[in-house]
């Protein structure tokens, strides 16, 4: 077997055990995932004036794609941030411990989708640093064009930053777990 094939046997492993850790969730979690999934469309929504508000402009309209964009990142940050909830059954006295080199990169890669979100959604003359970059016309020829690009890479990290962590609240399941799933 080739290491391609490896790599998305993996991606494939990967996908099952987040979809097992989310069936395991408890009440708690998904209300903190779907505040949290509301709390960042709301910010965003504003931001971007993908809401329409008195508070914010927008010179370029938005475009179709945008919405689901926006949607979509949304939903996976509020899942990403709810995995740093702890479930009921996890022994607790663990709070002081550092967070994992997995966990950190998990909340660095799922920062960088919400950032790259937020670019890709928003206005691209509206968009300081692009304007101080390129001017308005480079604004509207070069960062214009790129969006829809950043767009995916911000769907595919957030959806990697997820999966990481859902994968580890299965494949490395605390003593407690293992003794409340045996049960």
């Amino acid at each position: 077997m080739n290491g391609f094939a490896r790599w998305v046997r993996r991606q494939a492993e990967a996908t099952v055990l987040a979809y097992r850790a989310l069936r395991m969730w408890s009440p708690r979690q998904v209300i903190v995932a779907t505040a949290a999934a509301v709390v960042v469309a709301l910010i965003v929504g504003l931001v971007t004036v993908l809401i329409p508000n008195s508070v914010f402009v927008r010179d370029i309209p938005p475009v179709p794609w945008n919405y689901p964009i926006w949607i979509v990142t949304s939903a996976l940050t509020g899942i990403l941030i709810a995995t740093y909830i702890r479930p009921p059954h996890a022994p607790a006295g663990d709070d002081d411990a550092r967070p994992s080199a997995e966990s950190r990169r998990s909340a660095r890669v799922g920062g960088a989708a919400g950032v790259l979100a937020w670019f890709a959604v928003g206005c691209p003359v509206c968009n300081k640093i692009a304007l101080l970059a390129l001017g308005y016309t480079g604004a509207l020829t070069w960062f214009a064009p790129l969006q829809p690009v950043l767009a995916v890479v911000a769907l595919v990290l957030a959806a990697v930053a997820v999966v990481w962590r859902l994968r580890g609240q299965v494949s490395c399941p605390t003593p407690a777990l293992t003794s409340a799933v045996a049960a």
